[in-house]
């Protein structure tokens, strides 16, 4: 039994699924969207705000972390700059899954990951979170 093992296997040895999830977050914090299926969206958007959290943060060690996951270096310099400024405000939850219904080829589920648009001083805040 698996009891108390955390995360999706995802049918890959580890390696390729590191792989796998640093080159989703990459392209995730790169393009602020990604189609891809609803398990590893579920897996990759826990990472992807790990790494938006390291940029609020901003100290050598934080970004030295970074580097060491996202596979190219812009993508950290979006993160320490822009996505910082973005999400100063926000304590967490930066970004969302939107399921989109099965894939035509083998009907696998699909999700769209995207960054949320921080609402500015004047945008309207969902109901509930006003500050």
């Amino acid at each position: 039994m698996r009891h108390g093992v955390a995360g999706r296997h995802l049918s890959r040895p580890t390696g390729q699924r590191l792989a796998l999830y640093r080159v989703l977050v990459t392209d995730l914090l790169r393009h602020e969207r990604v189609r891809t299926t609803v398990a590893k969206a579920k897996e990759v958007r826990a990472l992807a705000e790990k790494i938006i959290t390291y940029g609020k943060r901003g100290t050598l060690h934080h970004r030295r972390l970074a580097l060491a996951f996202v596979t190219d270096e812009a993508v950290v310099e979006k993160v320490f700059g822009e996505l910082k400024e973005r999400y100063a405000m926000r304590p967490g939850g930066y970004t969302r899954v939107l399921k989109l219904g099965p894939r035509e080829g083998d009907r696998a589920p699909m999700a769209l990951l995207e960054l949320v648009e921080e609402s500015g001083p004047t945008g309207d805040a969902p109901p509930g979170r006003e500050g």
